[in-house]
C-alpha cells in the first residue's frame, strides 16, 4: 500500500482528462507537496521522499508549462515524460545507491535489518525492476505519442501496466525473499 501512496501524484494527473493537463499538473503538484509534507510530519525520512520530491518538482515544471502554453507540443509526451522522469529519478536513486524502495521499505521493516545486506540488495533489484519499468514504459508511450496515440486507450492501458507489473513483482519477490529467509 505504500506503493499506491507513493505514486498517488502520478495517479491523479492520470486520471484527470488529458484536455485538462494544466490543471492535472497542477493537482499532481498539490499532492506531491501535501503527501511529501504529511509523511515528513509522519518522521518519514527524506530517504523515503525520493519519488514524492522528484514528483513534486517534475509536476511544478509541467504545471508551468501547461499554463504557459496549453497546446504546448509537450502535452502530446506528456506521459512518456512522466514514465521518462520516474525513470530518471529511480535510476539516480540507484547510481547514488540509495535505491528509491528503501526508504518505504524501512517504513515496514524492522529497524535492525536496514543495513543487512539481503534487505539492501532485496531493495536495489525492485529499484532495478521498477527503473526498467518506467524506462520501458515511457519508450512505449513516447512511440504511442509520435504515432498520435499519445492520450489513447492504448496509452493509458501502458501506462497502468507501468505501475501494476512492477508492483506485482515487488509483492512477489518480498514474498519469495522473506520465504527462502524463514527457511533458513
Amino acid at each position: 500500500m505504500s506503493y499506491v501512496r507513493t505514486f498517488l501524484p502520478w495517479i491523479v494527473f492520470a486520471v484527470i482528462p488529458s484536455a485538462q493537463w494544466q490543471w492535472g499538473a497542477l493537482a499532481a503538484l498539490v499532492a506531491a507537496v501535501a503527501l511529501a509534507l504529511q509523511q515528513r510530519r509522519e518522521g518519514a525520512g527524506f530517504d523515503a521522499l525520493i519519488i514524492e520530491i522528484g514528483s513534486a518538482v517534475f509536476f511544478a515544471a509541467l504545471a508551468a508549462v501547461a499554463f504557459a502554453d496549453p497546446h504546448s507540443g509537450v502535452h502530446d509526451y506528456s506521459a512518456a515524460l512522466s514514465s521518462a522522469t520516474l525513470a530518471l529519478i529511480a535510476g539516480i536513486s540507484l547510481l547514488v545507491r540509495k535505491p528509491f524502495t528503501l526508504g518505504i521499505a524501512k517504513r515496514t521493516t524492522p529497524r535492525e535489518v536496514w543495513g543487512l545486506r539481503p534487505f539492501i540488495r532485496t531493495n536495489v533489484v525492485i529499484t532495478a525492476v521498477w527503473t526498467a519499468a518506467f524506462a520501458l514504459t515511457a519508450a512505449a508511450l513516447a512511440a504511442l505519442a509520435h504515432a498520435g496515440n499519445g492520450h489513447s486507450t492504448a496509452a493509458t492501458l501502458v501506462q497502468a501496466a507501468g505501475f501494476v507489473v512492477p508492483m506485482l513483482f515487488t509483492v512477489r519477490y518480498v514474498a519469495a525473499v522473506q520465504a527462502k529467509a524463514g527457511a533458513r
